[in-house]
């Protein structure tokens, strides 16, 4: 948050905070480990909103549920800001200690009135008041977010909106009080810390920065661009164009995950050369040039993973990998030497002296320390540092400390793929408890709880389209069609359907999704598809019943 990509609270500190706000995410099923700390805090005497389309498992624990209509966050996040500076509730001293571009926010949340906002967000104007009065009141509150923000076309002004009430209210930088994103997969938090995004060095440092970038040369011995790369979304663009033709995936199986499954395919068997490095033989790994076979990480190899909480622990190997498996440094650096440059045999300790080198965050990390101290939470910048368990907390200092932090002018934009009189249903996708995303993982095992792929259904919608449980139906949309069962769900309400895309090989869930892409992230708007239900076999016309039944009264 305000430049530091991760999550301002620990885990613990929901156990210990007055106000719950879960928004877009159904953390019971996605999140279960968090999901337990944050039943702690509901333990504890925590009140819980429950921000989602769906009624979702986790609203079982809810004290309030907000059904909103798909892409509706920012006009529900600007309402309840609205709604808190119209009632006298915001944090006047931190406001001015502490924010900055507060007058220009005001101003533009001006017309999103409770009316106004229940009207382009499908939630009660009284509960918005309820949500927007008990978050300013609380002593302590925590805003909890995850894919359901993120995964749309303005998902970075989904983020700032939600920002933007912390700052109203002072619910940042504060034990117990803080902004929670909840990251997508295993160590996904570790992998952009280390680097693995576009404009970003290890430690969350810029690109483009030219005393940064100096150091970074002058420790790696020639080079680097000064500009940052591209993002996901940009390489698919850049291989629309012929700008990209050679392509090296390690551990991402993007046939499968990527939205517009048609594109995607196309794109991907077009390359030239395609190398993937994986330890599955995945769909996107059938059709590459290069198949570098990969140790799985988790047991196979050393090294460090990093929690949503900015916690680094220690991975201990404790196996070795089946048969040509390697690990993936020695598979990076045998094609290192391959390429001309020769970096010896590096252990996973000698890199992680590199990152300790080189980043701030993570300069007091020593593996005795991570292992000491069962993990420790960046920024730790000195072997004497004890970590930081909440981040930001220079906003309280008198003076602030540092830059203050941004509020950010965004307005309502809704769903790229817009509901028609043809497509007039909208598709929602998400994870169930059982599997993971596209089932790589998690499908080469049986569970009592899975049922592989259906599409849900409002008991409304299927009554009206005449479908039953279990009936195959077609579910098309702009970009293409797919066949599944049905499963009523009255967790859905009329116009919404759900399904998953964690069983690509049954049911390609992404020919449906559509890749609008947000500008700022590069995410693709899986969240929000426009689709219709067809029946595969036609309801069968009523026999007709004597005479009177075929024409005129009897």
């Amino acid at each position: 948050m305000f430049g530091a990509g991760g999550g301002t609270s620990a885990y613990r500190e929901i156990e210990e905070t007055d106000l719950i706000v879960l928004w877009g995410s159904n953390a019971r099923e996605t999140h279960p480990i968090f999901f337990h700390h944050l039943l702690k805090g509901k333990r504890a005497g925590a009140r819980m909103f429950t921000i989602d389309p769906r009624r979702t498992s986790s609203v079982a624990w809810a004290d309030v549920w907000m059904g909103l209509e798909v892409g509706s966050d920012v006009a529900l996040a600007n309402t309840i800001g609205r709604e808190i500076i119209a009632a006298g509730l915001c944090n006047i001293a931190f406001i001015e200690r502490a924010t900055s571009g507060f007058e220009a926010y005001k101003a533009a949340v001006e017309m999103y009135t409770l009316e106004h906002g229940e009207t382009l967000t499908g939630v009660k104007a009284t509960d918005i008041r309820d949500l927007a009065h008990s978050y300013a009141r609380a002593d302590r509150a925590q805003i909890c977010w995850t894919l359901g923000i993120t995964e749309h076309h303005n998902a970075v002004d989904n983020v700032f909106a939600i920002i933007n009430l912390s700052l109203l209210t002072g619910h940042v930088g504060r034990w117990g009080s803080g902004l929670v994103p909840l990251r997508g997969q295993n160590n996904v938090q570790g992998g952009g810390d280390m680097g693995a995004i576009p404009n970003k060095f290890v430690g969350g440092q810029d690109v483009e920065d030219p005393v940064l970038r100096e150091m970074f040369e002058k420790e790696y011995g020639g080079p680097i661009p000064d500009k940052k790369g591209w993002h996901l979304s940009q390489m698919f663009e850049a291989m629309e164009h012929g700008d990209l033709r050679s392509v090296y995936v390690l551990g991402e199986n993007p046939m499968q995950s990527e939205a517009d499954a048609k594109r995607t395919r196309r794109l991907l068997e077009g390359l030239e050369h395609l190398v993937v490095q994986d330890i599955f033989l995945t769909k996107t790994a059938e059709v590459a040039h290069v198949v570098l076979p990969a140790a799985a990480s988790w047991c196979e190899s050393e090294g460090t993973v990093t929690s949503s909480e900015r916690r680094v622990q220690r991975v201990r190997k404790a196996l070795n990998p089946p048969g040509e498996a390697k690990d993936d440094i020695d598979i990076l650096s045998a094609l290192a030497k391959r390429l001309g440059k020769d970096w010896g045999t590096p252990t996973a300790f000698d890199i992680w002296e590199e990152i300790r080198r080189v980043s701030s965050w993570h300069g007091g990390m020593s593996y005795a320390r991570l292992e000491a101290l069962n993990g420790l939470q960046w920024p730790c910048p000195t072997d004497d540092h004890p970590g930081s368990p909440t981040l930001h907390t220079r906003l309280w200092d008198e003076p602030v400390s540092g830059a203050r932090a941004p509020f950010q002018v965004v307005h309502h934009s809704p769903p790229v793929d817009l509901l028609s009189d043809e497509f007039p249903l909208r598709l929602t996708t998400g994870r169930r408890l059982d599997s993971f995303n596209t089932g790589v993982m998690t499908g080469g095992y049986t569970s009592p709880l899975r049922h592989g792929e259906r599409i849900e259904l409002s008991p409304e919608d299927a009554e009206r389209l005449q479908m039953t449980p279990g009936e195959v139906v077609r579910i098309v949309s702009r970009r293409g069609a797919v066949e599944a069962q049905v499963k009523i769900d009255p967790g859905l309400r009329p116009g919404l359907t759900f399904m998953t895309l964690h069983f690509p090989d049954e049911v390609e869930t992404n020919i449906l999704t559509i890749d609008a892409v947000d500008p700022k992230s590069g995410t693709a708007e899986f969240k929000a598809a426009a689709v219709r239900v067809e029946k595969i076999t036609p309801v069968a016309a009523p026999e007709p019943v004597g005479a009177g039944a075929v024409g005129g009264k009897r």
